[in-house]
């Protein structure tokens, strides 16, 4: 059958109770909003708040360690453009995909289904972003480790229980939890980054000098295209934080003729602005492990911990120099592995329901991505971070550039995309070659490069393949296909628009007919067994029988 009339369910004013409280999926979702659209109601927080609770979340010391060994690596003249050109990449991929999550408050997985890849095709992708969270939480568990080590003389493999334990308190409440933990802790956290290094810089304006004359392992200093290139590659593996800043850009609220400044003033600093305070974060610690290396080795000068250590001590009296290096490194990882597990557990949820038709919850991904993060830090996977970075920024900037051409070429320039996201059963295809194609094609491709299969002299350039590869590959598939594998159906079967007058998703509220709860516009759509569905309980149907039939105007 074919449904296109409105249903006999009524909407009801936005914000009013269920009319069950029957225990379902979508009750265990009302904090997090796991799985799908985020809605007007429940976005009560301003763009300038949810901005700051995002870039919270990017107070990582890996950008200290990443620098420091490229710098280490290759000089700092090669180590400063590497950084340039990977935040470059990183701030114009970032755009397209931080306006959609902030505009129709969707997560990077909902973005990527109607963005080329198709309903069941970004599984793949939701388990490329998954691993991002748990390699870097990885990451900064280890630097905290190594700052207890340091500080305490804990070893490390308690170290690694202790920071990953302290995180399943606070990651369980989601974003009530994170906002506050984010914007009581953004201060503290800015004060102690800056004030060290400017008294460094004040106090000893010749090390500024060193800095910039460094030569790195090879000790010449010259400007190297592929060292730039290599350099570069390490710092685009960072390019899957722009999934971690949407997790937050999703909860902004509709704009506004009145918000329309700080809305995109938001949107733009904490979405791909991100990667501004990251690249700063990273020059500093080629800096901070040119300023130590003389007396620690190349070794202890990328960890953090020695890094700001060594600055304190410029600053402050000896007695305290460890306990607020120690703060420093613990309040960073706190900071962001508590967003790192958040959306890990939002990534595995994602491609586990849709895979096998059943909501375990999010809780119990908390705790696998905290168990897999647990492993990688146990097995040392510090000692080989470049590498894994190295080889990890091939696959996420296949996926990244991917969804970011497809909505800026397909979607306004050749017009083969529909504008308006869709990420629900039954609207979209299973799989559409447009993303699906394109990304397995860039990420391979630059994986063979990477692992020497072209020759020795194309390996440094496999970040470029990516980017290439996957900007051309994207409008060409949708071209030859001629779009036609992005939408099943055209209409959702209730006559309501999804977006109001303004352009945002409608707050208008219909009741799920199958768990009887309150959802918003765009996340429903008609029955094929009559009624109102929500994305959810559709998502969960294992027999189909919700499943509109295929069909396009």
């Amino acid at each position: 059958m074919t449904v296109d009339q409105t249903p006999a369910v009524e909407p009801r004013p936005p914000g009013a109770p269920p009319r069950s409280a029957t225990r379902s999926p979508a009750s265990e979702t009302l904090e997090d909003y796991t799985l799908r659209f985020a809605p007007r109601g429940y976005r009560r927080w301003t763009p300038a708040v949810v901005g700051a609770s995002a870039l919270g979340g990017i107070a990582y010391m890996a950008d200290f360690s990443i620098g420091a060994g490229i710098g280490m690596a290759h000089g700092t003249g090669n180590a400063l453009l590497s950084i340039l050109v990977a935040a470059a990449v990183i701030f114009v991929s970032g755009i397209p995909l931080a306006y959609y999550a902030a505009r129709y408050n969707l997560d990077l997985d909902l973005i990527t289904r109607g963005s080329g890849f198709g309903y069941y095709g970004s599984v793949l992708t939701s388990v490329i972003f998954a691993s991002f969270t748990f390699i870097f939480f990885a990451t900064e568990g280890a630097i905290m480790a190594q700052g207890l080590k340091f500080a305490l003389g804990m070893p490390l493999w308690a170290g690694y229980a202790l920071s990953t334990l302290v995180i399943v308190p606070l990651v369980i409440y989601g974003m009530k939890a994170l906002t506050k933990l984010q914007s009581w802790t953004n201060p503290l956290w800015i004060v102690l980054i800056v004030a060290p290094l400017v008294y460094v810089v004040a106090t000893e304006p010749d090390a500024v000098g060193r800095f910039l004359a460094y030569g790195g392992g090879s000790g010449d200093g010259g400007i190297s295209t592929a060292a730039v290139v290599l350099g570069a590659g390490v710092c685009l593996s960072l390019m899957g934080q722009i999934g971690e800043q949407i997790d937050y850009l999703r909860f902004m609220p509709p704009r506004t003729e009145a918000n329309k400044r700080s809305w995109w003033t938001a949107t733009l600093l904490a979405g791909p602005g991100w990667v501004v305070f990251g690249a700063l974060k990273q020059a500093i610690g080629v800096f901070l492990a040119v300023y130590i290396v003389d007396a620690v080795g190349v070794a202890a000068a990328v960890e953090p911990i020695e890094q700001f250590t060594a600055a304190f001590k410029q600053l402050m009296p000896g007695w305290l120099v460890v306990p607020l290096a120690l703060l420093l490194v613990v309040l960073s990882q706190v900071k962001i592995n508590v967003t790192n597990s958040y959306s890990g557990s939002l990534a595995w949820t994602n491609s586990y329901t849709r895979v096998t038709k059943h909501y375990p919850g999010r809780t119990v991904f908390v705790l696998v991505n905290l168990a897999i993060s647990l492993v990688l830090m146990e097995a040392d996977m510090f000692a080989l971070l470049n590498s894994v970075l190295s080889f990890y920024a091939n696959c996420a900037m296949a996926w990244v550039v991917t969804v970011a051409t497809d909505i800026g070429v397909n979607k306004y320039l050749l017009k083969l995309s529909p504008k308006q996201p869709e990420f629900r059963r039954g609207m979209l295809y299973a799989v559409n070659p447009v993303g699906l194609v394109s990304f397995l094609a860039s990420s391979l491709l630059s994986i063979a490069v990477y692992f020497g299969l072209f020759g020795r002299a194309l390996q440094p350039y496999s970040p470029v393949v990516a980017v290439v590869v996957a900007v051309l590959l994207t409008p060409a598939t949708a071209v030859l296909t001629r779009g036609r594998y992005y939408l099943r159906r055209t209409d959702d079967g209730i006559a309501e628009p999804l977006l109001d007058a303004d352009g945002n998703p409608s707050g208008t509220v219909y009741d799920c007919g199958v768990c009887e709860q309150p959802f918003e516009r765009p996340d429903v759509l008609a029955s094929a067994r009559g009624g109102i569905i929500c994305s959810l309980c559709l998502s969960t149907d294992r027999e189909g029988t919700h499943v509109l039939p295929a069909r396009v105007r």
